[in-house]
């Protein structure tokens, strides 16, 4: 089901960093962005969604906890961040199916979910592994549904604030608003658009909501 020999970035960045990841996430206000983009997916209640670098789990729990009917998936490379993922959504009591896999060859069938989400992990990608990972999300979609992303973006001709850091890396970067609409639309998804924005950090991280549909 994945390429074990395959490089990738942590959920955390670093091994060691891991039991650090959903105090900073949280602190960083990421779960404010992450349910701004759950209601923005407008869910069913028979869907099957999928959350793509679903890192520890947080908000796979979330949107099995606030919609207990929907049959939900979480998929990652990372193995220590998947084993922290079950232990929690074990906790919260909810069931949750989680995989080990990359987003640029989706262990799923044609047209197996109703929503993909996707939340502040593409700026993680390398951009030569975006145009496929993108192909592999509309692959999986059953026609008429949608793919929902939210992430770190910066204003066509403009730069991020924290440029200078390490989190500013040539992926970062990379994230303007119309490049992740390109490739929206080179992956051959209807009706790209961007939706919504927002803040992270002190208002120091500009956050981009886009949807697109099959």
């Amino acid at each position: 089901m994945h390429d074990t020999h395959r490089d990738y970035l942590p959920a955390a960045g670093s091994d060691w960093a891991l039991p650090l990841y959903d105090p900073m996430q949280k602190l960083l206000g990421a779960d404010r962005a992450r349910q701004k983009l759950l209601d923005q997916a407008a869910l069913d209640s028979n869907a099957r969604v999928l959350d793509i670098g679903c890192g520890t789990g947080t908000f796979v729990t979330v949107i099995k906890r606030s919609h207990p009917s929907v049959d939900v998936v979480g998929l990652d490379p990372d193995p220590k961040a998947l084993a922290r993922a079950r232990r929690k959504a074990a906790r919260a009591g909810v069931s949750v199916r989680f995989d080990e896999g990359f987003s640029d060859h989706l262990p799923y069938p044609d047209a197996s979910f109703d929503r993909v989400f996707s939340s502040l992990m593409f700026h993680h990608i390398p951009d030569d592994q975006r145009p496929n990972s993108l192909r592999e999300i509309r692959r999986v979609l059953k026609p008429g549904a949608s793919f929902h992303l939210v992430d770190f973006s910066r204003p066509d001709g403009g730069r991020h604030r924290l440029k200078h850091l390490a989190c500013a890396s040539s992926h970062f970067q990379a994230n303007s608003d119309s490049r992740i609409l390109s490739l929206f639309q080179q992956a051959g998804f209807a009706n790209p658009k961007k939706t919504g924005e927002g803040t992270m950090f002190l208002a120091l991280l500009r956050l981009a909501y886009f949807t697109a549909s099959t």
